[in-house]
């Protein structure tokens, strides 16, 4: 897989191209320039043996930026695929290498499949129905396929989808024809359900062509050759498809060193050195990689609600551009709410901040175009504008409408960028009114509506809602304040104070050793806010999201006693399996399903468990694991190293290097051994959010708030660990460098803030049982406050700014 911002390219670790993913199935793989499919794949072949068949891939690397695939022959092939950032072009070279004088035959096939993003598989239309058949020809040296037309349906315009293969070499012949899949041919057709057969290498949605271009390359003896290819497109007509084509081939080796020079700048910020677990250490090199390959960008989105695939009504208007980190790839490339708040606490502690900015303008106006100004977040919205999901008119999430105004606080204590916060404000003021205004219908404080857990059986009034919203509401408020808007600031925070003071007894379960999943069984009116108990991985959130109340530690919705409980409870294997938490643990169910696992609580489920174990769950379990200062070998980082072994682990990755949206789980096999079409996403984004919080935030203990023009630096050791730095952590304009040592009962903060106005404090959280001796600031007996926090005991010093180096004696 190669990413850039407005091209992708799918394939497998041979250089083939097998028919991937589900939305539209077996179509979500090939070449893409979103919101339009170009191709099924790029095939090459030298003297008639065909890369990744006949002469089989001996090494795949995964580069920042870049892919890369090796073919040992008598001439050697060395591929390289990437996307250059801006163009609409998928970039291919292979550099040939033989020992002696020769000419070799290189042949490229290509088989296009002119096809939009959306209509899906399942949807009214369908992509079948939507899809128009391409046509082929040759003209300048380069294969050109096209598709216009219009579909004969209401509301579909006429569109004219346009892509061009060739080299900058001439060819030395061509030809054309229905197949040209190389190796590929003839295609094995994808089933409409079931697996079998395992691999194929088309759809029944298809409607494409194909071509082939030969060259005559000559080879020095010994000496490399490179040959580079383009593959280009567009939506919108064949003369910017050219365009897009002459920018991709011009100069590829430019392209290709900017694109490393880009992503060598993205490795430079928040690198960190963690000797007592390097995993990890690798894991926030990669995550900050995975961050940057979901970044997307489309433009002219037709914005129309399609009522989950019902409906194909004429747009409310259009979007003239749009950037976002996608969720995932294959089958969710695209702009979602939830995913991005998520994502958005692993890209601030990357130093993206530009694309969290830019991903919640995109929520913004589309939201506010597509539900009249209401205030409501929209779901799910596809690079053509279409909106599955997230209208007024829709149930829609509770939980990522009331997230949204948390996302604006997160941006403004990490950058201080006041003109972002005022120009989000007013939509993340009617984002809480919304929900208060539709979705607490009887008038009890707890909001009913859709959240995380898309799964039948939960009541109206979800957990996860509900602590989001009490998080939400603290950030309203907070950010309020700074505007002097009193009156919603006292509003924000009088809902804040009465939903605390509430939470633990409406919603803690003694008996289940935790919070409960939802309240309100709409099947039972007598219900009137029962608990409902279904051991899904929502229950780890009151301990998971943090609220900032005003002169207080910062800490979570759980109270302290509860939250040990719930989270010693969570750590069994109930609730976690080798590679992190199940989305639903397991115990007794009045399911017919049984329970296959074992029971660590009495409550009886009307549901059965799913040990899946979604990246996202387990970054969830791995945050919530740091907020209470639970940084141990058998606490947080069984579930940080679970991750990280899904993303770098040889023996259980998909794509080393990118950490997919489900680990290896009992109850989902592993990736590697499904169909193609039958897979999770190979890379999702969210799952950043259990490594580059965890390192960043909690161990090293970077806590900004410059919208206030505070910082607090204030590490944690993990338990064993006798180090942790980082450094290039960006904040504002300006960065800080930080390290964290124990040697010989000295505690040992080093500090350097370079480019930052802002009063600063430094400190460390002091081990289990250790007291305090002396303490002393560049070498200097200091005072000292002592905080007692949900993380432990915080020893904090007031520092003067630049570099501050803070020793804590311990007793």
């Amino acid at each position: 897989m190669v990413v850039g911002d407005r091209a992708y390219a799918m394939g497998d670790e041979a250089g083939l191209y097998p028919a991937t993913g589900w939305h539209i199935r077996g179509e979500m793989g090939g070449i893409w320039t979103q919101p339009l499919k170009l191709l099924d794949g790029i095939w090459f072949g030298v003297d008639g043996a065909w890369l990744g068949k006949d002469v089989a891939a001996a090494k795949y690397t995964s580069g920042h930026g870049y892919q890369r695939i090796s073919y040992p022959s008598d001439v050697s092939v060395e591929r390289t695929d990437f996307v250059p950032d801006g163009v609409r072009a998928t970039v291919v070279g292979l550099t040939l290498k033989s020992s002696t004088a020769r000419t070799v035959k290189l042949d490229v096939d290509a088989h296009s499949e002119l096809m939009p993003s959306y209509p899906w598989g399942w949807t009214t239309p369908n992509a079948a129905q939507v899809n128009l058949p391409d046509t082929g020809s040759y003209a300048d040296g380069t294969l050109q396929f096209r598709d216009q037309g219009t579909p004969p349906f209401p509301n579909f315009a006429a569109h004219d989808y346009n892509a061009l293969v060739g080299s900058s070499l001439r060819p030395a012949s061509h030809a054309l024809g229905a197949n040209h899949r190389g190796p590929q041919d003839p295609a094995v057709i994808c089933p409409a359900e079931g697996t079998t057969p395992a691999r194929c290498d088309d759809s029944l949605f298809g409607k494409g062509t194909g071509g082939r271009l030969t060259y005559d390359v000559g080879l020095k003896p010994g000496k490399s050759t490179t040959v580079w290819f383009a593959v280009a497109g567009s939506d919108l007509s064949k003369a910017e498809a050219q365009r897009e084509y002459r920018k991709a081939i011009s100069n590829p080796e430019k392209l290709l060193r900017a694109k490393k020079q880009d992503r060598a700048a993205i490795d430079a910020m928040t690198s960190v050195d963690l000797p007592g677990d390097r995993l990890l250490q690798q894991s926030v090199e990669w995550s900050k990689q995975n961050l940057a390959d979901s970044v997307q960008e489309a433009r002219d989105l037709q914005i129309r609600d399609v009522n989950e695939g019902k409906d194909y009504p004429a747009p409310a208007g259009t979007v003239d551009s749009a950037r976002f980190f996608g969720a995932g790839f294959p089958d969710y490339p695209w702009l979602f709410a939830t995913d991005g708040e998520y994502t958005s606490y692993a890209a601030v502690a990357a130093g993206q901040f530009d694309t969290v900015k830019q991903h919640l303008r995109a929520l913004r106006d589309v939201s506010d175009l597509l539900n009249n100004r209401s205030g409501k977040v929209v779901h799910e919205v596809v690079h053509t504008g279409d909106v599955y999901f997230g209208s007024n008119q829709s149930a829609g999430n509770t939980d990522e409408t009331v997230k949204f105004p948390s996302i604006v606080a997160l941006l403004w204590r990490w950058t201080g960028d006041d003109r972002f916060r005022d120009e989000m404000y007013d939509f993340s003021v009617r984002n809480l009114q919304y929900v208060y205004r539709e979705l607490d219908k009887d008038n009890d404080g707890w909001l009913e509506g859709l959240a995380n857990v898309e799964r039948s059986g939960m009541g109206s009034e979800k957990l996860d809602s509900t602590v989001y919203l009490a998080r939400g509401l603290r950030d309203l408020a907070d950010l309020a304040a700074s505007r002097r808007d009193r009156q919603t600031q006292q509003w924000a925070t009088a809902k804040a104070e009465d939903l605390e003071k509430r939470f633990e007894t409406q919603w803690w379960v003694a008996e289940a050793f935790g919070y409960a999943d939802s309240i309100d069984d709409p099947a039972n009116p007598a219900n009137d806010n029962t608990p409902i108990f279904q051991r899904h991985w929502t229950g780890v959130t009151p301990m998971e999201a943090e609220l900032v109340r005003p002169g207080k530690p910062t800490s979570p919705l759980a109270s302290p006693e509860h939250a040990e409980i719930a989270l010693d409870q969570r750590e069994k294997p109930c609730y976690t399996g080798e590679f992190g938490l199940f989305h639903t643990g397991t115990g007794p169910t009045a399911d017919p399903a049984g329970n296959p696992g074992p029971s660590c609580d009495t409550v009886v489920s009307a549901v059965k468990s799913e040990r899946s174990i979604f990246s996202l769950n387990t970054s969830i379990m791995a945050v919530a694991e740091g907020n209470f200062g639970r940084l141990g070998e058998n606490q947080q980082q069984v579930y940080t190293t679970g991750n990280a072994r899904i993303q770098l682990d040889p023996t259980v990755w998909e794509t080393p290097g990118a950490m997919p949206e489900i680990a290896p789980s009992p109850d989902s096999p592993a990736n590697i051994g499904r169909p193609f079409y039958d897979r999770s996403m190979n890379l999702q984004a969210w799952g950043a959010y259990g490594v580059l919080w965890p390192v960043v935030h909690q161990q090293l203990g970077v806590d900004p708030d410059l919208g206030h023009g505070r910082l607090a630096v204030i590490p944690q050791l993990p338990g064993g660990q006798q180090k942790v730095a980082g450094s290039n952590i960006k904040l504002g304009r300006g960065s800080v460098d930080v390290s964290a040592s124990l040697v010989n009962k000295v505690l040992r903060t080093d500090l350097r803030v370079k480019g930052i106005r802002a009063t600063v404090t430094i400190g460390a959280v002091l081990p289990t049982g250790a007291t305090v001796k002396a303490v002393s600031l560049d070498g200097r007996s200091t005072q000292y406050k002592l905080v007692t926090t949900t993380r432990g005991t915080e020893v904090q010093v007031a520092a003067r700014g630049g570099s501050s180096s803070l020793r804590i004696t311990l007793r």
